[in-house]
This record gives C-alpha cells, sequence and structure tokens, in this order.
C-alpha cells in the first residue's frame, strides 16, 4: 500500500515538473498570438529628377538675350533728332483738260510721273513718338497732245510743285536692325504749270492755273539700320491736293538716307 501511494506521488510530481517547464513557452505563444501583425514597410519615395538647375540655366540665357536685344533697340531708337535726304516718284494728274469747244470732243489729261527731291528732320520724344518736318520738289512732263488752242506748238509742257508739310510720326515696329512707322503731315504746296508755256495759259492746255493748294500726307517708312546713327528709308505714300479747287489723289514713295543724334 505505500508502495502504490509512493509511485501515484511520484507520477504526479513528474506531471507537474513537465507542465512548468512547458508554460513559458506556452505564454510566449499566446502572447505573439495576441499581437496584431506589422504592416508591410512603405516602398521608399524617388527623389524628384533634378530640373531646376537647367530651367533656371534657359531662363537667365533668355534674359540676358532679352536684355541685348532691348540695349540695341535703345542704342538706335534714343536719339533725339533725325534728319533725312532723298528722292521719290509720283503719279500726279496735272489739269482738268480741255473743255468740249468747236464741235470738238472734251480732251482729258493723263496721269503724268514726277520725281522729286526731299528733305525732313523730326524732333522724338520717346523711341516712339516725334514731330516731323519735310519740304520737297516734283518735277516731270505733262502730256497735253497735239492742242488745238497752240496748234501743236506745247505737246509736253514741264510743270512743278513744291511742298511744305509738318506732323506727327509714330514708329509701331521696333527691332534692331529694322522700324517701321506711320506718318501723316500736312501742309502747302505751290505749283507752277506755266513755266514752260509760253505765251500760253495753263488753262488753253487744260492743265492747272498756278498758285497755292493743301498738302496732306499719308505714309509708312520702313528703316533698314546700317548702325544706330545711319539708316536707309523708304516710304510708300499717298499724297492730296486741291490744284484748280479739285481734289488730287496721287501715289508714290519716298527713299533716302537717315541720320540720327542727339540723346533723349
Amino acid at each position: 500500500m505505500f508502495s502504490l501511494n509512493r509511485s501515484v506521488l511520484l507520477l504526479a510530481l513528474s506531471v507537474s515538473l513537465c507542465l512548468g517547464a512547458q508554460a513559458p513557452e506556452l505564454r510566449a505563444q499566446a502572447s505573439s498570438s495576441s499581437q496584431p501583425a506589422e504592416p508591410p514597410a512603405a516602398p521608399q519615395a524617388q527623389p524628384a529628377p533634378q530640373t531646376t538647375g537647367p530651367l533656371t540655366v534657359a531662363a537667365r540665357l533668355k534674359a540676358r538675350k532679352e536684355q541685348r536685344r532691348l540695349a540695341a533697340i535703345h542704342d538706335v531708337y534714343s536719339h533725339l533728332y533725325e534728319a533725312y535726304f532723298g528722292a521719290g516718284y509720283l503719279r500726279f494728274f496735272p489739269g482738268p483738260g480741255i473743255p468740249a469747244q468747236d464741235g470738238e470732243p472734251q480732251r482729258g489729261l493723263q496721269r503724268m510721273t514726277e520725281y522729286n527731291w526731299n528733305v525732313g528732320a523730326t524732333r522724338y520724344f520717346n523711341q516712339k513718338l516725334g514731330v516731323t518736318l519735310d519740304g520737297r520738289g516734283y518735277y516731270g512732263s505733262a502730256y497735253v497732245g497735239n492742242n488745238p488752242n497752240t496748234s501743236g506748238a506745247v505737246n509736253k509742257p514741264a510743270i512743278s510743285e513744291y511742298t511744305a508739310m509738318g506732323g506727327p510720326t509714330y514708329r509701331f515696329v521696333l527691332k534692331p536692325k529694322f522700324s517701321v512707322s506711320g506718318r501723316v503731315m500736312g501742309g502747302v504746296a505751290w505749283g507752277n504749270f506755266s513755266g514752260d508755256l509760253g505765251s500760253f495759259t495753263p488753262a488753253e492746255l487744260g492743265l492747272y492755273p498756278d498758285g497755292a493748294s493743301v498738302a496732306i500726307s499719308a505714309s509708312v517708312p520702313v528703316e533698314y539700320n546700317f548702325s544706330p546713327a545711319i539708316g536707309f528709308r523708304v516710304a510708300p505714300e499717298y499724297l492730296m491736293t486741291n490744284f484748280g479747287s479739285t481734289i488730287q489723289n496721287n501715289r508714290g514713295f519716298t527713299g533716302g538716307v537717315v541720320i540720327r543724334w542727339g540723346k533723349q
């Protein structure tokens, strides 16, 4: 009986020792199973491409180029005064013609070609706006045909006109090498239509009478610059006069050398 009790006691002691040895491992497993799973690590952000440096360099180059362009424009168009001289061409209507008489039909005149000299000067208040004074002389020969009033003695008399005008000039395109402007001028003109007629009168040949006229000019000067102080200009032009109390709508152009000096 004592032997049986001792055997039961030894068995119980062995089971207790086994359970005690396994308890820490079981508690560790239970603790690990009760904690939440760690989230996967987030992917690291890739560094942004380095574009700031190149863009800044390009912007600097563009700014320097613009500064050089503005400096070149300032060198050319900051002059206070500008003078020009040259020549030109005009299609001019020289007179009303000869009225019908003695059974003869009315004899009208055709347009004629005139060549001119022109000089002028402009005072600028800024790079774009200025005031121009202009003087010109026009010369040509008017074809009057075999006029019955002169028996053909005079059929191509020389005539001339002179103008003095002034008005505003405005540059609306400015480039270092060229510019485009608009110019409107008004003034007076003097016509000499009898200087080559001898004893005949302008009316007998169908020409306008000698005298003064209003002169109005509208042109678009285009300049090419050889240097800041020297350029060449061509200006298509409309010129209105009113010799003989009628309106003459004349078209042509002027061209010549431009010289600049002084600083605004």
